[in-house]
């Protein structure tokens, strides 16, 4: 068993480089299926998921080359429309991206339920279903498979989502490139991966207009041709080295990220009395006293992310006075909560609401990554915290993060990767 060990206490300093962002990746890898050529895509973050998106357009007969650690070469001219293989889709939220590019590409697909976080409440596809159906296909759901037809092809239709979701955005973009006619997406999210995925279809040939507004508008093309695309910078990943900044203290400046992308964190901090100097391409960030109590509640973008709340009321946890996390995007995203306990947080939950009491201090533990943001908590709470921590459960953490623990280790920190025994575990846990 892998875990990740911290001795706390030490603060930040130093420069680190944020990786190119997962949630655009995990998108745009399969819109290559749609592309009549060879994509060069750069920026390209080696972490967990992406691995398994690459892998899965291996299966499905795609050339995939990797130039380098951050450059893949995808060809899908020979790929073939077959199911996609269960084992790698059920084990990633992303591998739903495969329903709207084999969609749009062959009229024809099937894909197993995916996997990915679990936060303790529904996180269905229906917004993605409704898209595809307006398009005229056929959507069937059956044993944990989902099947899309739309034996005639595709043609243009008018989709209003009922809720803001990213991945029914992206999805419905990815199925109406090929489509005949207009497509258009009404209350569409707006986050900066779906913005990055509009380019790249454009890039390649497409013509999607109105992405970053609630209103997108895709017109048909015949093909899309090949091209070479470097994808943004990590605004989570961004985010997590500022908070955990604001956490353990120090001054660290954050390179390769788009500082617009970050006002939402970054407006946050410096309410809590965080320094912030945003430069063209970087953010330092520097704590040099208490923190300030602030309230927080996640919503779609340009709102406060959801996958920066666990991080956030970690830093929160060690705020002077009490503050109050509204959780405004899922059902429940706080079983990490009680890691924190063990850690000395004074933390109440009702429902989407998170009471939080601040401490001076945190102290180390055991504890596990309940999921991939929770596991990023996990990592701050252990930088700030007295003594060692040790988090198990880590490939939560290393399905999102690139090199984490090198990064932190190069800007100061005390972390470390190390090999358990899994018999070990069984036998502390029988005494």
């Amino acid at each position: 068993m892998e875990t990740i060990v911290i001795r706390g206490g030490k603060p930040l300093f130093g420069e680190i480089a944020v990786s190119g962002a997962k949630n655009a990746a995990l998108a745009i890898i399969p819109a290559a299926i749609l592309v009549d050529g060879v994509c060069r895509i750069e920026n390209v973050p080696c972490v967990n998921d992406v691995i398994i998106q690459l892998d899965i357009l291996r299966q499905l007969g795609a050339s995939v080359r990797s130039m380098s650690p951050t450059v893949v070469e995808i060809d899908c001219r020979r790929m073939q429309n077959k199911k996609a293989p269960d084992e790698m889709t059920r084990r990633i939220r992303a591998s739903y991206y495969l329903l709207g590019a084999l969609l749009g590409r062959y009229h024809h697909a099937e894909v197993a339920l995916p996997g990915g976080c679990n936060f303790g409440g529904v996180r269905p596809i229906d917004q993605h279903i409704k898209g595809f159906e307006a398009l005229g296909a056929a959507v069937h759901q059956e044993k944990g498979y989902v099947t899309a037809h739309a034996g005639d092809g595709l043609l243009g239709g008018n989709v209003y989502l009922d809720v803001v979701s990213v991945g029914a955005t992206m999805n419905i973009m990815l199925a109406a490139v090929l489509a005949e006619g207009q497509t258009v997406i009404e209350n569409a999210a707006k986050e900066p991966h779906i913005v990055d995925l509009a380019n790249f279809l454009n890039s390649m040939g497409a013509d999607v207009k109105g992405a970053g507004t609630d209103i997108i508008k895709i017109r048909g093309v015949e093909s899309l041709c090949g091209g070479t695309y470097s994808i943004i910078p990590d605004q989570i990943e961004a985010g997590t080295y500022l908070v955990a900044v604001a956490a353990a203290g120090g001054s660290l400046l954050v390179k390769n990220v788009i500082p617009k992308h970050l006002d939402c964190i970054t407006a946050k901090l410096s309410e809590m009395g965080v320094e912030i100097d945003e430069q063209d391409e970087a953010v330092r960030v520097t704590r040099r006293g208490p923190l300030t109590r602030v309230n927080v509640k996640t919503l779609p973008y340009p709102g406060f992310p959801t996958d920066m709340q666990p991080q956030m009321t970690v830093a929160l946890s060690l705020a002077s006075g009490t503050s109050i996390v509204t959780e405004g995007v899922w059902d429940n995203r706080y079983r990490y909560v009680d890691e924190l306990r063990r850690m000395g947080a004074h933390i109440q939950v009702d429902g989407r609401v998170a009471v939080v009491e601040g401490t001076e201090r945190l102290t180390g533990a055991t504890v596990r990554a309940c999921d991939l943001r929770a596991g990023a908590a996990m990592v701050i709470a252990g930088l700030a915290a007295e003594g060692q921590t040790v988090i198990e459960e880590i490939q939560h953490i290393e399905r999102g993060y690139e090199g984490l623990v090198d990064k932190l280790r190069r800007v100061g920190a005390d972390i470390r990767r190390e090999s358990k025994p899994d018999e070990v575990r069984v036998l502390s846990e029988a005494n």
